[in-house]
């Protein structure tokens, strides 16, 4: 017999309807980057914990902003600059 390919498939990639968010335990059905909507809402606000960011944050406790200037929000860059003033 000559030489005989298998042939495969190409991968289906699953619809909307059946691909599942990627959060554990949620079954609620994909929206965008692999959430549903509750969680891809969340996800844009920052509150998706261990899930790649939407953009960096500010390295200040509790605050979600994003960074503008040394890993700081333009809130938090600010008062650091006042502060400074204020010892220097």
């Amino acid at each position: 017999m000559p030489d005989e390919k298998e042939t495969v498939a190409p991968k289906r990639r699953l619809s909307r309807q059946e691909a599942q968010c990627s959060i554990a335990g949620c079954k609620r059905p994909y929206r965008a980057k692999s959430y549903c909507v509750v969680h891809y809402q969340a996800w844009r606000r920052g509150e998706v914990e261990g899930h790649r960011a939407r953009y960096r944050t500010c390295s200040k406790e509790a605050c979600r902003k994003p960074v503008a200037q040394g890993g700081l929000c333009t809130e938090h860059s600010a008062a650091g600059g006042e502060a400074a003033a204020a010892v220097g």
